[in-house]
């Protein structure tokens, strides 16, 4: 599956995969200060499992940020950390089979074979090849590293979250599916198996982030009217996939969470949860991407402007919205014409202009409306999801003849762009989401890594201590391709981010637990995969 706006440039050497090496001083004495590292186990979501390029492969997953720990922590008497097995990923391609049937996407990869439009090479694909990861192939075991791909805060202590039974109907996670003790285990409960003396907790980027990745839409069918889960809906067994978790009910479960990871003594490392406009998934896509070239030059542009965008631009002028539509211009990069459900719906005043004015049979004119009555054209405070770069300039077979070209003629669907007042949500969710998390680890006395800001410093640039300074500028050519701390979803870090992410847990342990555990050089890790042929 190729991605169709998104070209990335190639550098000619050195991307292949490679061993972590430890970054360790000859002579140096490491200590675990007042932390007891025995039995380390790691709880939370993608981010912990080692997901990247979009699935968890059998490569992927050894440079996972808890493995990494695990790694430091045994030089100071650290024991034994396990994972959920991959061995079965035969070709480290990744996705998930049910019964045979694909059910999740294998790795992303950059094709260095692919030659685009304006001259780049390199496109991002899903891998070839089958996977071999059957979900039915159960483990029936509980691992140190209990991160969960998909999972919210409510499913770490939900039931029947691991039964093989309820993936069908997505009832269940088909990841803790594989080593769920018992189809009614819990995360948390199989994960206190491990009786941890030392714990990190990364939880709640799924709680509000399922909705951003998704343009603000609902999975449900919700219309902005009673898109009110974050603030009013005290039930997550009634949320639908994309709602934003309540409050009120993170605040809840993170509590239980941690007060169950520290009823024995233990210790631990809790984060934030991230804000999602520090991620290239919302920062890659520009508002404006549809040049003249694209637009298929003056001649086009003058048609587009004569028989649609004049027409938009005159009627939301008339009711005080003069810039919700402009023309399209010939000498620069155009913005996107979007539907946007919290904008004013003029269905009506356009159906009838085209009567009155135009003379159009009301059925024509009526679904005219219907179809315009909520567009307007995106602008620099608007988010383009990054898989919106492989629907921009396409056909749209579901719209009407002659007005049928997404982002263009047609105007884009709501999941594919996160609006500012879907923004405020998530930011708002995000805030309160943090404030408990810090709230909760201060009752408890533990230590808190700060992901928020550390991932939002990639904005302006993250200077680590070996002087590079990493960003979250998703590939702008050979001269930043390997300072970019992100897989190829645009979502989660590839190898070298999440080197990056044990180092922060690290500063933060031996800052708090007083303790001298190694950093590593993040350079020692691979950053893109690229493959010679695809």
């Amino acid at each position: 599956m190729k991605n169709k706006f998104i070209y990335l440039a190639i550098l000619a050497a050195g991307f292949a995969s490679c061993e972590p090496e430890f970054d360790n001083e000859v002579g140096s004495t490491y200590t675990a200060g007042e932390a007891d590292f025995t039995s380390y186990v790691a709880i939370g979501n993608s981010l912990t499992a080692g997901y990247m390029d979009g699935t968890v492969s059998k490569g992927g997953q050894v440079n996972s940020f808890p493995n990494l720990l695990a790694q430091k922590f045994a030089l100071v008497g650290g024991g034994e950390f396990t994972q959920p097995s991959y061995a079965d990923d035969v070709n480290n391609l990744g996705g998930l089979m049910l019964g045979g049937i694909s059910i999740a996407d294998r790795r992303r990869v950059l094709d260095a074979t692919q030659v685009n439009p304006n001259g780049s090479v390199g496109a991002v694909e899903i891998i070839a090849g089958t996977s071999t990861i059957e979900v039915s192939a159960l483990q029936a075991t509980a691992y140190n590293n209990m991160g969960v791909p998909g999972a919210k805060s409510f499913h770490l202590v939900a039931p029947n979250y691991g039964n093989l039974g309820g993936v069908a109907i997505g009832a269940a996670n088909p990841y803790f599916v594989r080593h769920a003790t018992t189809p009614s285990a819990t995360v948390l409960g199989d994960a206190m198996t491990k009786n941890p003396t030392f714990f990190t907790n990364w939880i709640g980027a799924n709680d509000v982030l399922a909705y951003a990745t998704n343009g603000g839409a609902k999975a449900d069918g919700n219309t902005p009217a009673d898109d009110n889960n974050e603030t009013a809906n005290m039930n997550p067994a009634t949320y639908g996939s994309n709602d934003i978790t309540n409050n009120g009910v993170f605040a809840s479960v993170y509590n239980t969470i941690v007060t169950t990871l520290t009823a024995n003594g233990a210790k631990g490392v809790v984060a934030t949860v991230p804000s999602v406009t520090s991620i290239p998934y919302f920062t890659t896509v520009p508002f404006a991407p549809l040049s003249p070239t694209a637009l298929g030059g003056s001649a086009n542009i003058n048609a587009l402007n004569a028989q649609l965008y004049g027409l938009l631009d005159g009627i939301f002028t008339a009711y005080g919205e003069p810039n919700r539509v402009n023309p399209l211009v010939a000498t620069a990069a155009n913005p996107l014409l979007i539907t946007d459900v919290a904008a004013a719906d003029r269905s009506a005043q356009i159906s009838g202009y085209l009567i009155t004015v135009l003379n159009y049979p009301p059925a024509t004119a009526n679904a005219f409306g219907a179809v315009f009555g909520k567009a307007r054209q995106t602008t620099a405070a608007d988010l383009i999801v990054l898989p919106a770069s492989s629907v921009i300039g396409t056909v749209n077979n579901a719209a009407p003849a002659g007005i049928n070209i997404n982002g263009v003629s047609f105007p884009m669907a709501n999941k594919w762009v996160l609006t500012p007042t879907e923004q405020a949500k998530v930011a708002s969710a995000t805030a309160s989401y943090n404030s408990s998390i810090v709230a909760i680890a201060a009752s408890k006395n533990l230590a808190v890594a700060d992901m928020n800001f550390i991932l939002n410093k990639l904005v302006d640039g993250l200077r680590v201590e070996t002087g590079t300074i990493y960003t979250a500028n998703y590939f702008s050519g050979i001269a930043t391709e390997n300072k970019v701390l992100f897989s190829l979803d645009g979502v989660h870090p590839n190898a070298r981010g999440y080197s990056v992410i044990a180092n922060e847990i690290i500063k933060v342990i031996n800052s708090y637990y007083n303790a001298n555990l190694p950093i590593y050089n993040p350079t020692n890790f691979p950053g893109i995969n690229v493959v010679g042929s695809n």
